[in-house]
């Protein structure tokens, strides 16, 4: 694997930061004062169903660890966490028993 250039990896470290600082800006300084419409609010909401999905999904099914191969211990772990999750409706919950299967499996099955 080749190394990036030092100037093109900060040319990409700054426009990440000034793009992440125009998005937040958008809302929390342009629009901040007035009331957003309903249907945008009604859309906001489902931004943390969507994005924490996308963030696990990768790690459940194809983990760094394993080299990119399912395994029992991530794909009983998402279980547990999704079936807590649903039936006690406690995020906190449902990632600590999720945590606790990952671990306790991986201490059994090595």
């Amino acid at each position: 694997m080749t190394q990036i250039d030092a100037t093109t990896l900060w040319i990409v470290i700054i426009g990440l930061a000034v793009g992440s600082f125009a998005l937040r800006f958008t809302f929390i300084g342009l629009v901040g004062d007035r009331p957003m419409p309903p249907w945008l609010l009604r859309h906001l909401r489902y931004t943390a169903v969507a994005i924490i999905p996308a963030l696990i999904a990768p790690l459940v099914v194809w983990p760094t660890a394993t080299g990119g191969q399912p395994d029992v211990p991530r794909m009983a772990a998402a279980a547990v966490a999704l079936s807590v999750g649903v039936i006690t409706r406690n995020v906190i919950a449902a990632i600590f028993s999720g945590a606790a299967t990952l671990y306790g499996l991986l201490y059994l099955l090595g």
